[in-house]
């Protein structure tokens, strides 16, 4: 089993997660661009395998897929650390860019496509979805 490990900006919020990467994708749905004024790189992990040490701050909105979607965050730097949805239960997407290695999980598609700028950057190589992926489950 493969540990990862991460973190915000500031420092205060570190995790550690026992188990091995799921699904991986480059998200462009407007929540995301939000977020980053990018499309987001993201990874799916069972949320009972993973460990928070700091306080990690809430925010809850109702998503276009009409989720529950909880975005999880440093309250002391905003870094975007996790997301859970109520469609995908018992599992958090983690921002990849808080990964103490980013490189270590390369994403596998671009998804809401639909929703992406003109000018995004979108790689042609990965699978592209125009709209959300397919529905992941808990291992």
């Amino acid at each position: 089993m493969s540990v990862t490990t991460g973190g915000c900006l500031c420092g205060q919020v570190r995790y550690q997660i026992s188990a091995e990467p799921g699904p991986s994708r480059i998200c462009w749905c407007r929540d995301c661009q939000s977020i980053a004024a990018n499309g987001t790189a993201n990874v799916v992990f069972p949320t009972d395998k993973i460990a928070v040490s700091g306080i990690v701050s809430r925010f809850i909105r109702v998503a276009d897929s009409g989720n529950e979607v909880t975005l999880g965050f440093c309250n002391q730097c905003g870094t975007q650390l996790f997301s859970d949805s109520t469609g995908r239960m018992g599992l958090t997407v983690v921002r990849m860019g808080t990964l103490d290695n980013p490189s270590a999980i390369r994403p596998s598609s671009n998804i809401w496509c639909s929703s992406a700028p003109t000018w995004a950057s979108i790689d042609k190589s990965l699978e592209i979805r125009e709209f959300g992926p397919a529905p992941v489950v808990a291992r």
